[in-house]
């Protein structure tokens, strides 16, 4: 049997780690031991506690509760309380999700003690490197020994930075890449059927499937920058009205703290008042699944999400300057309009209005969670 020792520490990291929870549980109960440990990076209970018992994740073994604060402090923290438990628990490998500081002080952490890492989510670029996000995926990606892109790009991305195409024995210096697919997708076939018995959102806000969009803004680049986050309101406004369209606005109470504050001017004015935008606070994550689901389109500046519309074939607008996923863009899918009302009015205007169409099989058949399993124990 072997040892697997899991990091989690945001929610799309502990949505990320059901499937493969799921597929160890599932599948190879008597052949892998899988030791959760939660950093408490996202220590709130709705961001946090409600999706172990929802995904039915087992709960974590470890929990380091480290909360907010410094980019520097807060790693430097996560970093000395996984090293204790590597120590501790001995693992083959370590897993480690995306590109938070959770997964930074993992890789920084294992790496110093020679404990193999196995980043899923490998080879993602937004070629920003003012990102932090950008930082903590390239030092993750080369301290690895198993790298897994969800996508092809991801894999080119990989190669185009050096990593070869080798055999096993994999190392941190010999590292072994694998494109199996995108672990989300799993996620996505398994629970959009529990979400259709479970969540009642569409019934609780009253709206119909197909007559509403969906939008989501949480980057700091759009909710502290106040030209960006009027102009994003100011297009919330416009399509609403122009269409007769509501917007389900899942809303973080920080960022409607902003919203509010910037009361007087005459697009928030009007935003605070518009009877078709539906804010509500941050929904579970069955509850978003249904709301991508049902959806006619999809605004967003959050790289999951944008990711999701495109599980459930829904054309997307990109309210950022770059995207992680390219080959959404490539299929003309979805579009970057950073928070410019013209771009979003103009890219609306045309997605809104395309015939459905087919979307591309890109990030793999569903079963990424299992196939990265066998990959481990070999």
């Amino acid at each position: 049997m072997i040892k697997l020792v899991t990091i989690i520490g945001a929610r799309p990291q502990i949505i990320k780690a059901a499937a493969l929870s799921r597929a160890i549980r599932q599948k190879f109960p008597d052949e892998i031991n899988e030791i959760i440990v939660h950093t408490g990076q996202h220590y709130d209970e709705n961001m946090s506690n409600v999706f172990f018992e929802e995904l039915e994740i087992p709960k974590p073994d470890y929990n380091l509760n480290i909360g907010s604060g410094k980019h520097g402090e807060q790693s430097a923290k996560m970093i000395s309380g996984i090293e204790e438990i590597l120590i501790a628990e001995k693992p083959d490998f370590i897993i480690l999700y995306g590109d938070t500081n959770s997964t930074l002080a993992g890789a920084v952490a294992a790496s110093k003690i020679h404990v193999p890492i196995v980043h899923i989510e490998a080879g993602l670029r937004s070629f920003n490197k003012k990102m932090p996000e950008e930082i903590n995926r390239i030092i993750c990606d080369h301290c690895s020994t198993y790298l897994f892109p969800p996508t092809q790009t991801g894999f080119t991305n990989l190669i185009t930075e050096g990593f070869k195409k080798t055999s096993s024995p994999y190392t941190i210096d010999n590292p072994g890449i694998f494109n199996y697919g995108d672990i989300m997708y799993d996620n996505t076939l398994y629970f959009s059927e529990i979400a259709e018995k479970k969540s009642n959102i569409l019934k609780t806000l009253n709206i119909d499937e197909k007559e509403f969009l969906l939008a989501t803004v949480h980057r700091d680049y759009n909710t502290d920058n106040e030209e960006a986050l009027i102009g994003i309101l100011k297009s919330f406004n416009y399509i609403s009205a122009e269409y007769n369209l509501k917007i389900v606005f899942p809303v973080h109470p920080r960022t409607l703290k902003i919203i509010k504050s910037l009361s007087g001017h005459k697009e928030v004015d009007l935003f605070l008042k518009n009877q078709l935008i539906h804010r509500i606070e941050p929904v579970s994550f069955l509850d978003m699944i249904l709301l991508e689901k049902y959806a006619s389109l999809i605004l967003t500046d959050s790289g999951g999400v944008q990711k999701e519309a495109y599980f459930f074939n829904k054309p997307c607008i990109i309210l950022r300057t770059e995207t992680e996923w390219v080959e959404i863009m490539e299929t003309g899918k979805a579009v970057l309009t950073a928070s410019s009302y013209e771009k979003i009015i103009t890219s609306f205007n045309s997605l809104y209005k395309q015939k459905e169409t087919e979307f591309p099989k890109i990030f793999g058949d569903g079963n990424t969670a299992e196939l990265i399993c066998k990959e481990l124990l070999k």
